[in-house]
């Protein structure tokens, strides 16, 4: 039995299947306009292509909740074009090609715990953990005597990564990041 949402129940990171296509919602909005009916104005990213599409929903129209499966992986290593993951119960391996991948390895180091994710055995895709810390392999020295706050400067990081640090951010400096917009969050302790 399908799990049934309607649209007046959507919420963001909620997964559905539409016309035979897995989205996520990444923004809704409740509307009541002065006349006429109420509707629900939504964002839609395809989790397989990764696509945007915009669709609005009467409040009580009935959409299928998705329902994704989350695996503990561990990244082992890159063949070329194929990743490979290990599951860390049975050490059962699978590998994956980067289009299944997209960039959600940016930030992930070999031996580093992922999710793999999947819809009805069918794997598409990684999750990275929220917030990791990687060393900054590659960055131009801050100029001494530049104090200006929020200034930030593009640095390589161990993964091959390339985000923005503030100055005083050098070469050797291990740093945390958010895996989820990639943005610097701090020095790692």
């Amino acid at each position: 039995m399908a799990d049934v949402l309607s649209a007046g129940e959507f919420r963001n990171g909620v997964t559905i299947e539409l016309e035979g296509n897995i989205y996520t919602i990444i923004e809704f909005q409740h509307v009541k306009p002065g006349k006429g009916a109420a509707f629900v104005r939504t964002k839609l990213k395809n989790i397989i292509d990764g696509g945007v599409i915009e669709r609005t929903f009467r409040p009580t129209e009935k959409v299928d909740r998705a329902h994704i499966d989350r695996k503990d992986m561990e990244y082992l290593y890159n063949d070329g074009d194929l990743f490979y993951f290990m599951d860390t119960e049975t050490y059962e391996q699978i590998g994956l090609n980067k289009d299944q991948l997209g960039d959600a390895l940016r930030f992930v180091k070999e031996n580093e715990k992922v999710k793999i994710l999947s819809h009805n055995g069918e794997v598409f895709g990684v999750e990275p953990p929220l917030f990791v810390e990687l060393e900054v392999t590659h960055t131009e020295p801050g100029i001494k005597g530049d104090t200006a706050t929020n200034v930030m400067k593009p640095a390589t990081l161990e993964t091959g990564a390339t985000i923005n640090v503030p100055l005083f951010i050098n070469i050797g400096s291990k740093i945390k990041i958010d895996t989820r917009t990639g943005e610097y969050l701090g020095r790692a302790n």
